[in-house]
C-alpha cells in the first residue's frame, strides 16, 4: 500500500522520509481497575495506539489479549465494508499482548475499531442469551 512505508531488512525502524508515528496510551478505566489498586496508583495501560499522520490506518497494541479477541475482531472487522485491511498477531507466546492492524478506506480506524468492538460486545451478549435460555430448558426438562 502507497502509505506504509517500505521495510528495509536489518532495520527495525521505518525510514527517514517516513513520517514520525504517534502513540497514544488509553487507561484501564476505574470500573475494570482491580480492588487491589489503590486511588492513587497509575493503573496499567490497556491499548496503545500507534498511527502515522493518517488517521485511516493504524495499529493497536492490545495488553494482556490473545488469538481469542485477535480472531475475533478480525472477523468482525472484515465484515465491514468500511475496512480496507486487517490483520492481527501476537509476537510471542510469553509476551502478554496482541498487535491489531486496521486500515480503512475513509473513518478512522480508532472509530472503526470502536464499533467492530460494539458489534463484538452485542454477538457476545446475545450467544449468552441463547446459551442461558437454553440451559433453563434442559434443567426443566430433567426435572419432569
Amino acid at each position: 500500500h502507497p502509505s506504509c512505508p517500505s521495510v528495509v531488512p536489518g532495520r527495525s525502524s521505518p525510514p527517514p522520509s517516513a513520517p514520525r508515528a504517534r502513540v497514544d496510551r488509553v487507561a484501564v478505566p476505574a470500573s475494570a481497575r482491580p480492588a487491589s489498586m489503590a486511588d492513587g496508583d497509575e493503573p496499567p495501560q490497556r491499548v496503545e495506539i500507534e498511527a502515522g499522520g493518517d488517521t485511516s490506518a493504524a495499529t493497536f497494541t492490545l495488553h494482556n489479549e490473545d488469538h481469542t479477541i485477535g480472531n475475533s475482531l478480525r472477523y468482525v472487522l472484515n465484515k465491514d465494508p468500511q475496512v480496507s485491511f486487517v490483520g492481527y498477531s501476537v509476537p510471542h507466546p510469553s509476551e502478554p499482548k496482541m498487535n491489531l492492524r486496521i486500515q480503512t478506506v475513509g473513518p478512522s480506524a480508532t472509530t472503526v475499531l470502536h464499533g467492530a468492538l460494539g458489534t463484538l460486545y452485542e454477538i457476545t451478549a446475545h450467544t449468552k442469551e441463547t446459551f442461558e435460555r437454553a440451559l433453563e430448558d434442559f434443567k426443566a426438562k430433567q426435572e419432569r
